[in-house]
């Protein structure tokens, strides 16, 4: 019997799970791999645990969610989440260091209808999981490394180095040496395939803080290169921004300029 695969969506755009959709010929083999039990942008049959595989998109921000998800872990063998969102709260966890009382009354003419949490938190905030997939999308091949992993009953393993170490590898210019130009690959995980600094642009962080980053040192290239207080926070404060290891340098970075 082929193990029973899940996919659900939380708060996110549904970019992770538009990458399943995207892996085109892989697809059919992943459809021929595993029973597809629910996956409702993918297909209306929608069949109720348990599930061998449970992939997760998106942050927590209702409390019905919150109900959710403990729900989705119950029912599940194994849970995964995919994507910035579901491994650190994702770009609307903005709202973690604002209130959010005073945009829902900024935006909506009765605010007492949004029924939303003061955060956005990652699913790992709520419930256990198994192993995090980062990226702003995910990467098709590492999910399906993952998913290959998961068939063969054994841990998934994916390098989590600088971003650095494939500019040098892929023999790109670097950015902040040759322009002065901006850049989080010092302290982001591999995945996305140094896209932006092989167009010559920083990196924005959408993979996350690598395994083993040195903010302490990269707060000090973000003041070397005269970025202003709110310059800095909002490169670190981004997509994976509630990130513990982003977070913390940001609070460091807010912290100084404020004696």
């Amino acid at each position: 019997m082929k193990p029973r695969l899940a996919v659900f969506k939380f708060a996110s755009c549904d970019g992770c799970q538009l990458q399943i959709l995207n892996a085109e010929d892989q697809l059919l083999t992943l459809a021929e791999a595993f029973d597809l039990a629910y996956f409702p942008e993918a297909s209306s049959r929608q069949l109720p645990g348990p599930y061998d595989v449970a992939l997760v998109e998106g942050s927590i921000t209702t409390a019905a969610d919150a109900e959710r998800i403990a729900r989705v872990r119950a029912d599940s063998k194994r849970l995964i989440t995919i994507g910035a969102c579901a491994t650190a709260g994702g770009i609307q966890a903005l709202r973690n260091w604002a209130d959010v009382e005073d945009y829902k009354r900024a935006v909506y003419p009765h605010p007492e209808w949004i029924a939303a949490l003061p955060t956005s938190t990652p699913i790992a905030a709520h419930v256990r999981v198994d192993f995090e997939l980062w990226g702003c999308p995910i990467d098709v091949q590492q999910l399906l490394a993952v998913l290959r992993a998961v068939l063969s009953d054994v841990s998934p393993r994916l390098p989590a180095h600088s971003l650095c170490l494939d500019c040098k590898r892929a023999g790109l210019t670097c950015v902040v040496v040759a322009h002065g130009t901006p850049c989080l690959g010092p302290v982001t995980r591999t995945g996305c395939g140094a896209l932006c600094p092989g167009m010559q642009r920083g990196c924005y962080g959408c993979f996350g803080p690598s395994d083993d980053p040195n903010l302490e040192a990269f707060s000090g290239l973000l003041a070397s290169q005269e970025l202003t207080r709110d310059d800095a926070l909002r490169r670190l404060r981004g997509i994976n921004g509630w990130a513990p290891a982003f977070r913390a340098a940001g609070e460091v970075i807010a912290g100084r300029n404020r004696r």
